[in-house]
């Protein structure tokens, strides 16, 4: 099928079995509710056929059973769901608090940060806490949320050489996004903190600490409570 519209989604086939459900180009806060709302309205009515959701920043990818549907079957069916956004109310989102030490070892592009925007880290810790940040999806690996709502002051870079391994629970800027690394995998943001919070709960259930349309808060704290967390 080629591209299509439908109001203010785009529709376009992204692979044989799957469509690619999009708000427009721009991150915004309300494409983003767009794609929550779909997700949740699918969630809650699945359609036959449909194997997976994949929501990100401003669209949404499902995937489907070629044997059972096509492209233009799917996007037939999306119609009503989409005429429905517009009174389609959003669960309570669930506030989620992040302690971070910022700075130091566990923080070690925060001067840089700081220095970038003509700002003291101090300044950029405040800036950075400030916000309530919402996920607007998971991926690239288990437990790791992108957060919207960065203010642009901060918005900073990637690193030009990314390192090897980030340590487990930094807290990192790349681009006009923030996250916590769940695990030491290897990364180009750049470090600002790092929380003892696990991200992802291997025996927990959920095993992600953060769920899409969550909002989330970072909480600065000294070393010497982030010891005290990692005793717990």
């Amino acid at each position: 099928m080629r591209k299509a519209a439908a109001g203010d989604a785009q529709f376009q086939a992204a692979s044989d079995q799957s469509l690619l459900v999009s708000f427009g180009q721009q991150i915004t806060l309300d494409n983003h509710q767009r794609v929550l709302k779909l997700l949740h309205l699918l969630q809650a009515e699945p359609i036959d056929g449909i194997r997976n959701l994949q929501p990100a920043y401003c669209s949404l990818l499902i995937k489907f059973d070629p044997l059972r549907l096509n492209h233009d079957e799917v996007q037939s069916r999306l119609v009503p769901y989409l005429a429905r956004l517009g009174k389609t109310p959003l669960p309570r989102p669930r506030a989620v608090e992040i302690p971070v030490c910022y700075g130091g070892e566990f923080g070690p592009e925060l001067s840089d940060v700081a220095a970038m925007h003509g700002m003291t880290p101090a300044q950029a810790v405040e800036l950075h806490s400030s916000p309530i940040y919402i996920v607007c999806f998971l991926g690239f690996a288990p437990g790791f949320a992108y957060l919207g709502g960065l203010p642009e002051a901060l918005a900073s870079p990637r690193l030009e050489t990314p390192r090897a391994k980030v340590p487990q629970g930094s807290v990192g800027i790349g681009g006009s996004q923030t996250a916590v690394y769940p695990f030491a995998t290897p990364g180009g943001w750049r470090l600002i903190g790092r929380t003892p919070v696990a991200m992802f709960r291997r025996h927990q259930d959920p095993m992600n600490l953060l769920q899409i349309g969550d909002h989330v808060r970072f909480r600065p704290i000294s070393k010497e409570e982030f010891a005290e967390f990692s005793k717990r």
